[in-house]
């Protein structure tokens, strides 16, 4: 798999090396974060301590001022992720009332980071590892990704990653995800056509790729990009007319402070843009 940042040493990077089960580079020029996930030998399943430190990766990437947009990945070919690791115990208490759905520390959005989220998946990509793609903004993937949900197959209740996946493509395409199990895969190409992905590479493309559309993103005012993303997951969970309401909120709040910004950086430019 290629690296997502050019050989180029006018970029300024800086990596946080305190992780275990992840890698977080800045790239400070292209304003990106890039979140690896680093447990290939695990398919890249997440445990309590991955989790702990999606959050704490979160956070920094929420508070670090140069950086505008993510790319979340993950290391090895063979999978993006096998949702959580079954070969230990998460962790949860004795009571079942005070049980967490791992889900939330993996969310972006439960940590109120708002700076848009470029998902990369390539290999395979089931149950837990949909926590991943549910809340990403940008989601594309190598042509030898696959996608489905084993929970039903090993006897358990496909219960929580579904809701996030039937916002994305749907409650038809959600159960059959659900309740085949094991039994089928949905190809690249299917999940291009079913709108779970919106762009296909190949897989030496993959990681620059998705660089280059955060970095894109990431050129834009913040305040547009992140007041986007904030309104538009948010308006998720209300009635059509509170969102519009909300939405008409937001606008008077981030539109000043977005043209302000480009207006800060020399105004608009006018690439060519490409064709998808």
């Amino acid at each position: 798999m290629s690296t997502e940042i050019p050989s180029d040493t006018t970029h300024h990077t800086t990596s946080d090396r305190t992780f275990r089960t992840i890698r977080l580079d800045l790239d400070h020029t292209d304003r990106v974060a890039t979140i690896t996930l680093n447990r290939a030998e695990r398919l890249n399943a997440f445990d309590r301590t991955m989790c702990e430190e999606m959050v704490r990766a979160w956070h920094t990437v929420k508070a670090a001022d140069s950086i505008n947009a993510v790319v979340l990945r993950a290391a090895g070919t063979r999978a993006f992720s096998a949702g959580l690791d079954v070969s230990k115990p998460y962790g949860q208490p004795e009571s079942v009332w005070h049980h967490e759905d791992p889900g939330e520390a993996l969310s972006p959005k439960w940590q109120k980071m708002w700076k848009p989220v470029v998902c990369a998946v390539q290999g395979m990509c089931t149950a837990g590892g949909f926590y991943f793609l549910n809340e990403a903004d940008v989601v594309i993937c190598s042509s030898d990704a696959t996608f489905f949900d084993s929970h039903v197959s090993v006897g358990l209740v496909s219960a929580l990653e579904p809701i996030g996946l039937r916002r994305r493509i749907g409650l038809g395409e959600t159960l059959r995800i659900a309740l085949l199990g094991n039994d089928e895969r949905v190809s690249a190409d299917t999940a291009l056509r079913i709108g779970l992905v919106s762009e296909i590479v190949s897989p030496d493309r993959l990681w620059t790729r998705a660089h280059q559309i955060a970095a894109t993103i990431a050129a834009k005012p913040p305040a547009a990009t992140q007041g986007t993303v904030k309104a538009i997951w948010e308006s998720l969970d209300k009635p059509y007319r509170a969102a519009l309401d909300q939405g008409l909120i937001y606008t008077r709040l981030g539109n000043p402070l977005g043209t302000a910004q480009l207006a800060a950086d020399g105004g608009p430019s006018h690439p060519d843009p490409w064709i998808r």
